[in-house]
């Protein structure tokens, strides 16, 4: 295992350093490991949270800022962040209008975020929660019952973080988070699999004439493995299943072709191109893009589709500013 890293144990804090280092319009409290915005937004406000275990980059903390998140908890790699971060996160961000959880759909995530829910109503902050679950590969997986979240929380976060900044209530936030849970879908590969500085090895094997289609953003099984294929037969792979689950026709779509953290943009502008060419036979109107690494998985090769079928509301909303690490136009 090759990697740019001193100790496994001191990845994630060394790594908070040199982000709090690199952008010190954020703030990073290391004990908690939450990375919020150095200024808070205005008061009467709705905050978002959001985050996860490490290992995703630029998600969760890459997206904090104007026209993101207000807050995002870094748990360690590959591992929910615990309840008592969530929570101090919570009730630090509360400009008086409340807080919206935004939870990828794993079990750990989902319980925790529960938990920090209910101990931040307690301190009299009030807490609404959407749970992502938009990858079409499988229904149930090793870590989830029901859909994984993967490729939409970016979009999503993107979308809502606008809502936030406009002065919507609490209420219109969490109606816009269910409608666009509602309309995204994603799908996901691999070339290679991942490897987790603590476990210093590849977390699945993988030929080097097959790859895994539908795999999970933690190196989780797919739909199959099956042999390695031309870029263009890729594409069809990860787009067909998509517009089997959901209509995309009739409406503008918002498309993100992401990579998994190993794979050169060349290919990922490669990849575009194949998928959006699929789109366009299929009838689906890309009224916006973006391509590029967003929500990785350490160093797999890979790549996953996401689609949200939009409307002028959201596509004003995406076209908003925003001024994170990860994410930045209109400013």
């Amino acid at each position: 295992m090759k990697k740019l890293i001193n100790a496994p144990e001191d990845v994630l804090v060394e790594s908070l350093r040199g982000l709090a280092l690199a952008h010190p319009e954020l703030a990073v409290d290391f004990d908690t490991r939450v990375i919020t915005r150095a200024t808070p937004k205005d008061q009467g406000k709705v905050a978002l949270l959001s985050g996860g275990g490490s290992g995703h980059e630029p998600l969760h903390g890459g997206f904090v800022g104007p026209g993101m998140l207000d807050a995002a908890c870094a748990g360690a790699v590959f591992t929910s962040p615990t309840p008592d971060q969530m929570q101090a996160a919570t009730t630090a961000i509360d400009r008086g209008a409340g807080v919206l959880h935004i939870v990828k759909n794993y079990t750990g995530d989902v319980m925790n975020f529960e938990m920090a829910a209910e101990l931040a109503a307690a301190e009299g902050v009030e807490v609404a929660s959407v749970v992502v679950a938009d990858d079409v590969a499988v229904q149930d997986s090793l870590y989830t019952a029901g859909r994984r979240g993967v490729g939409l929380t970016v979009l999503m976060e993107k979308l809502l973080g606008a809502a936030a900044e406009e002065g919507r209530d609490l209420a219109a936030v969490l109606a816009l988070a269910e409608k666009i849970n509602g309309q995204g879908r994603s799908m996901g590969m691999a070339l290679t699999s991942c490897t987790v500085p603590a476990a210093g090895k590849p977390t699945f094997d993988l030929p080097e004439d097959e790859m895994e289609i539908g795999v999970g953003i933690h190196g989780e099984p797919g739909r199959h493995r099956v042999p390695l294929a031309p870029a263009k037969e890729i594409a069809e792979q990860l787009v067909e299943p998509i517009l089997h689950d959901h209509d995309f026709s009739g409406a503008p779509a918002i498309v993100m072709l992401n990579g998994m953290g190993g794979s050169p943009l060349i290919e990922l502008y490669l990849m575009y191109g194949e998928v959006a060419a699929l789109l366009e036979k299929a009838g689906v109107r890309i009224a916006r893009n973006l391509v590029g690494d967003y929500i990785t998985s350490l160093d797999m090769a890979g790549c996953s589709v996401t689609l949200l079928k939009a409307d002028d509301e959201m596509l004003d909303l995406w076209d908003a500013p925003v001024n994170t690490p990860g994410l930045r136009w209109g400013v």
